[in-house]
This record gives structure tokens, sequence and C-alpha cells, in this order.
């Protein structure tokens, strides 16, 4: 086959090492070994029922057709009365841009603020995807650590320091994938003021797990006065209500830049399945006791994999406030954090991430989800204690 020359713009695009592992424990699972899938971050529980049977009466009622690009009036009024309610800001309707997943949030909020040569601050451990489009996008991707013996904080004495001219906009993250943890009202406060005097730069605030807490609450940086107007909110249904396949996500605008995404949502997708809409709107006006069960039996599920994996010679796991995941620093163990990955799934037949595919400061560290049933928890415990006493350095 005559040579391709690909555009050199692809060379920018990371990927989501999750996928790619997941792929190899699916290989073994196929030779007949028994994998422990902790890998991938999304609720093992089926979407609620009420839910699903909103979108089937959607489709046989006829919703199979486009729709408007920013997505169908009566869900963008009822998300902006649930954002307006849970974070305590005014927003209206023409504020809301409905997306197939929220990572189009990601990349049209980039594509529409930043060119090349601007820079953009972005949580480091982190979700890939930020750094992987702020490259794509042709701007600098500037990281910031977190502070574990801290909580995992982000380091905001960091943030302040990195903060120029050519900064174009701030990512943040809580509850935070991978760490698990979830920002303080003073910290949220904290980068507020130090964003106050910055007006060029506006805030990308990633708030996909603001339900998934345990014994705090969330705080939205949309919530500080002199930054509701500079921050876009990106959020959607594929956590909170078990809807990861369905692909549906929603942003919350200044309005200023409403006209410009929703230009980019015709240039790309043209608009967001209509009855997946319809069941949306069914997930937020209808019964909200199955977040509540999720939640509780993921911080049961939190407790039983923090508890065994402190138990493990030479991992140290603290404890997350929010979301799905566990960050144990296993530098003690003298394995390094792709090694470790790779050998977990190969010899404990345990799936889970390096720190690295959440970037260079993840090094030492690895991520495990506990979506996944307290049976399998525990056997992912068994089979990862039994192979760190084997192999510890």
């Amino acid at each position: 086959m005559q040579h391709v020359r690909l555009a050199k713009r692809l060379d920018e695009l990371g990927t989501e090492t999750a996928f790619e592992v997941l792929a190899r424990a699916k290989d073994l699972e196929s030779q007949g070994h028994s994998v422990v899938h902790l890998e991938i971050g999304e609720p093992d529980m089926d979407t609620p029922g009420h839910i699903t049977r909103a979108a089937i009466k959607a489709l046989t009622d006829g919703h199979t057709h486009y729709g408007p690009a920013a997505g169908l009036p009566e869900l963008r009024e009822i998300i902006a009365k649930d954002v307006a309610f849970t974070r305590k800001i005014d927003v209206v309707p023409e504020q809301v841009i409905v997306t197939p997943g929220a990572k189009p949030i990601i990349f049209f909020t980039l594509l529409s603020l930043v060119e090349p040569g601007d820079e953009v601050i972005y949580p480091n451990p982190g979700f890939p995807i930020y750094e992987s489009m702020i490259r794509f996008c042709g701007a600098k991707p500037i990281p910031i650590p977190f502070i574990e013996n801290n909580g995992y904080k982000l380091d905001l004495d960091r943030l302040a320091s990195k903060i120029n001219s050519r900064t174009k906009v701030v990512i943040i993250n809580s509850p935070h994938n991978p760490t698990g943890s979830v920002m303080s009202r003073k910290d949220v406060e904290t980068l507020s003021t130090i964003l106050s005097n910055n007006e060029h730069v506006h805030v990308l605030s990633d708030e996909i797990y603001k339900h998934i807490i345990y014994n705090k609450k969330h705080h939205s940086i949309a919530s500080m006065r002199d930054l509701t107007s500079r921050t876009i909110i990106l959020d959607g249904f594929s956590k909170t209500y078990a809807m990861t396949g369905w692909r549906l996500g929603y942003g919350i605008f200044p309005k200023y830049l409403v006209p410009h995404i929703t230009k980019l949502i015709t240039n790309s997708v043209s608009c967001t399945a209509s009855f997946i809409q319809i069941a949306a709107i069914q997930a937020l006006t209808g019964p909200q006791q199955p977040i509540t069960d999720m939640v509780n039996e993921f911080k049961m599920r939190r407790d039983l994999i923090v508890k065994g994996l402190q138990k493990i010679k030479g991992i140290n796991c603290p404890r997350p406030d929010g979301a799905f995941y566990v960050f144990p620093d296993i530098s003690q163990t003298g394995i390094g954090s792709q090694e470790f990955q790779d050998r977990a799934l190969a010899e404990a037949k345990v799936a889970l991430l390096s720190g690295t595919s959440f970037g260079e400061n993840g090094e030492g560290y690895v991520r495990l989800s506990y979506a996944n049933s307290q049976n399998n928890i525990l056997s992912a415990i068994e089979r990862l204690d039994d192979f760190v006493n084997k192999n510890m350095k």
C-alpha cells in the first residue's frame, strides 16, 4: 500500500488507557482466565428502569428525527432549573448546550477559546482527554499537581504562579478523577480570588461526579460571583444515572459563547439523539432514590477497598471523598506504575490503571475503580496482596 501522509495534528491526540487495558483483559477472559475489572470508570449498575422505559416510549412515539443543535427546548429548560438549584446560581435555558457525551464540552470549549501559543492550566494527574484536547487545539498544556499529604488537594499556589497573559482557560475537576478528592468551599474561594484579577481567563469546571460524594458537599466555582460569567460547567448523565453508553452530556455556557458552540455542534454531530433527550427529562424529573442507593453502595465499596489496600505491604491508600476511584501510592513496592499495571493484569488477573495514564505526575500511583461488586473487590485485594508479596523489590 502506498504510504499515506497523515495530518500532523493527529500526533497530538492521546487516548484513554482504560479501554486499552479493558481490551487486554477481555482477551485474557476469552482464553478462560478470570479477571477482576477495576479499570473502567463507569457504574456497574443498570440504568434505572423508569429512564429506560421513557426512552422506549420516546422511540415508539416517533422521537427519531433531527432536533435542534443545542438540544430539545424542554430538556434545556429542566437542566437549567436543576443547575440553578444545585449550584445556587442564575441559569436560563439559553445557556444550556446538550451534547452526545460530555467530552464534546471539553473539545468545543477549547476550540472556541484557545489558539496556538495560548496556555491552558489543567490538573495532572487528571482525566487524560484534557491534555489531549489542549494539544490538539494547538495550545500549551500547563500541568498542576496535587498534594497527596493534604488530601490530594490541587496545588493552588502552583496554579497561581502559572497564570500569565497567555493563559486562556483553567480546567478544574471536582470530585476528581483519578484521586477522588473533592474541593472544599475554602479551596473554591481561594481559586476564585486567584482568578478574579485575571479577567481574560475562563474556567472549565468538570462536575460530572457532583452527586457521587461521601460526607462532604459539592461546591461549584460557578457559584463564586466573580467567576459565574466566565465559567463553563461540564456535566452529564453518565455517572449519576448509570447512562455511560447512552452518550449524553451538557454544558452551561456564558451567553456570548452559546452561538459559537452551537455552530460547532452543527458542523460536527448536527444534534444529540432526540429519544435519549426525552429519557433524560425523566432522569431529572423522576425518582432520585436510585442515586442515593448507588452512592450508599459505592461508599461501602470505598471503605472495603481502602481497608484492603492499606493492609498490603508497600501500598498507601488515602480514603477518597468522591467519585468511585482510589489512587494508592505504590512507590514503596519498588514497582513502577506502568509495570504494576501490566503485571497485575498478567499475573494477578486484576485490571487496573497506571497512574501515568493520567499524566506524568501519576508516577508511583495506580488507579482502581471500585465500580464492581464487593465480592469482586475482595477477590482483587487477595490477588493483589499475593502479587505484591511475591514481587516487592
